[in-house]
């Protein structure tokens, strides 16, 4: 590693994704000064092996965590490395590692703790109905929720590797919750990205996949975030308004 710069992590969560982790993990290599660690979630393919002949460090799961529980295995493993950032990345080759060293750049030039890769024009109108419900009901300043390349400040890092953070559903919306209610400063990229490679996405397979995961964030919100209060305060300010 480059020791001129600071030491960076890069954590790709990733579950039967051997048709194109290997692929992700050199771009990323060759686009960053950087780590990298593919955390294999309890994969049934060889997505170890390959993202091991790619050059990445693996933490092999013995039990499927999802997502979040994957993602957070690898803040662990920065923390305990003394990483003073961590970025995420998708294993499907829909980010591209090309956008590293922009957010990067953003991230140590101080004026967030968490910047996220974003990129409007991939949003469907399901996601664009859910990001509009959401952004009302939080009042998180973030178009894209569910967007996996994020940049981590060390501290923002830290909390997520926090025993508070663990047990997460849906770690896009709730990662977000949980460091905009601790007064982390979230700042958005537009960055390009690809369709994915293969699959399709867990959130937004289909009109019922969407329901279920806004009725489930739903109550997240109400339950981390003093939804009820705010929307009072709102109402009395335009009760206030009207008189």
């Amino acid at each position: 590693m480059n020791k001129s710069r600071r030491p960076v992590l890069v954590v790709i969560p990733a579950y039967n994704e051997a048709a194109t982790v290997a692929e992700v993990v050199r771009d990323v290599i060759a686009n960053a000064v950087c780590d990298v660690v593919v955390v294999n979630d309890a994969s049934s393919d060889d997505t170890a092996a390959q993202a091991r002949r790619a050059g990445a460090a693996v933490i092999d799961l013995p039990l499927n965590l999802g997502a979040w529980g994957a993602t957070q295995t690898g803040m662990r493993y920065a923390q305990r490395n003394r990483y003073d950032a961590v970025v995420t990345f998708d294993a499907d080759g829909q980010h591209h590692a090309e956008s590293l060293p922009t957010l990067l750049a953003a991230l140590e030039a101080g004026n967030a703790d968490v910047v996220i890769g974003t990129y409007a024009q991939r949003l469907s109108t399901a996601k664009r109905i859910a990001w509009w419900y959401f952004r009302m009901l939080t009042g998180l300043p973030v178009q894209d929720f569910t967007s996996g390349l994020r940049a981590y400040s060390r501290r923002a890092a830290r909390t997520l590797a926090s025993r508070e953070a663990s047990l997460l559903d849906y770690q896009d919306m709730g990662v977000l919750m949980l460091l905009y209610q601790k007064g982390f400063l979230l700042r958005e990229l537009e960055t390009p990205m690809s369709p994915r490679k293969a699959g399709m996405s867990r959130v937004f397979a289909s009109w019922s996949v969407v329901a279920r995961y806004m009725l489930h964030t739903t109550v997240l919100c109400f339950a981390r975030l003093d939804v009820r209060g705010r929307i009072r305060q709102r109402i009395a300010v335009r009760s206030e308004t009207a008189a």
